[in-house]
């Protein structure tokens, strides 16, 4: 498959054409190479993994078609949207989550990244028949990949990794999440231009926003691998980056990405997992450092996973008193009720080993001396 039959896919299940910025497609060829050359997908993931990108171009056509049809949407700001962020596995989840039962804020909901257009209005949110689509998707996830659900499960209202506003840009780490494809992963890591994919994911939150609006408060735990691209997309941005333990993090990743490897293919190297997750942690960490380097230490705000897991409204209290913002006793009922409902394992124990990957915790704790040092991370021998 080329990029131009991607396209010609993407159009006759539109009807569009325009796909804005044609800077994208140079993820979309690295992409196409590393499927056919790398990959080592099954015929099934082979196929699921060419109609999500043919699915991902199509969204971006919807999205550019209805910005073309309502321009104005781009004259509307967004003001000071918080982006949690962190090596994976540190919390950001329970983090955004507790945030997005403020009702003040607005979060990228999971069903939104499926199918955004038309912009949703409020009630729509959390009912109608995209959401329904996409919860009667996420049952069946439930029902026949308990595994992966221990993990990591979202309801089709819940908030998403906003990384799904950068696939149809074609420059997101999903994509290596997939499959291993070294070139791809090379270019993300080091060649990309994120500032397109970033440019657009403005744009969809432009849209998002027409008939349901509130504070935009998303989360991506990739966001260190491109801080520079997204403080130019939003330049007052609020950004808070969680740490925990780097071998009870690498451990957890491993093991989702292993996983989630093992829809599309039959032949997964858990070491060479090890090896590549290794070495993409110790690039963000120092991006997010050389970033405070240069905007000031607080230019991003730190929060512990372990004080997260022992006071977690207290924590997200703590992000908001950072910011100067008052946090409503509206807000923090409906975190207290967030907490009853999802007590952790609520949907089963996740195990994993890090001898699986090749890894040790001895040996992560000696690769991230500095990192826990200087972040002042507990860890466990």
């Amino acid at each position: 498959m080329t990029p131009e039959e991607v396209i010609a896919a993407a159009s006759d299940q539109t009807g569009l054409t325009a796909i804005g910025d044609p800077a994208v497609l140079e993820g979309l060829e690295r992409l196409l190479h590393a499927y056919e050359n790398e990959a080592r997908y099954t015929e099934r993931g082979w196929q699921m993994a060419h109609d999500d990108l043919v699915g991902n171009m199509a969204i971006r056509m919807k999205i550019e078609g209805w910005l073309s049809d309502h321009p104005e949407l781009l004259q509307h700001p967004i003001e000071k949207p918080m982006f949690v962020f962190g090596l994976p596995r540190t919390g950001t989840t329970l983090v955004i989550n507790l945030l997005h039962s403020d009702p003040a804020r607005r979060s990228f909901l999971r069903w939104e990244a499926y199918d955004p257009v038309p912009p949703p209005r409020v009630e729509e949110l959390h009912a109608g028949p995209r959401y329904q689509a996409m919860q009667d998707k996420s049952d069946m996830a439930l029902e026949h990949m308990a595994h992966i659900a221990a993990i990591h499960f979202e309801n089709a209202d819940s908030p998403t990794e906003c990384q799904f506003l950068m696939t149809p840009s074609f420059c997101a780490q999903v994509y290596e999440a997939q499959a291993d494809v070294p070139s791809y992963r090379h270019w993300l890591m080091h060649e990309a231009d994120y500032a397109p994919a970033f440019e657009f994911h403005k744009r969809t939150l432009q849209l998002l926003q027409a008939h349901a609006g509130g504070r935009w408060t998303l989360k991506n735990p990739w966001h260190p691998l491109f801080l520079d691209a997204l403080k130019k997309v939003y330049p007052d941005a609020q950004l808070v980056m969680t740490h925990r333990d780097p071998a009870d993090v690498l451990g957890s990743s491993c093991s989702l990405i292993s996983n989630v490897r093992a829809i599309y293919s039959d032949d997964v190297d858990l070491k060479g997992i090890g090896e590549s997750f290794s070495d993409t942690f110790e690039l963000m960490i120092a991006r997010a450092d050389a970033f405070k380097a240069k905007h000031g230490e607080d230019a991003i705000l730190d929060v512990q996973y372990a004080d997260v897991m022992r006071d977690p409204i207290g924590e997200v209290g703590k992000i908001y008193e950072n910011f100067g913002e008052p946090i409503s006793a509206e807000a923090r009922s409906a975190m207290e009720r967030y907490m009853a409902d999802n007590p952790k394992g609520k949907h089963g124990r996740h195990e994993y080993s890090l001898e699986d990957y090749g890894l040790s915790r001895d040996g992560v704790h000696e690769r991230f001396a500095d990192y826990i040092e200087r972040y002042a991370i507990p860890v466990k021998d």
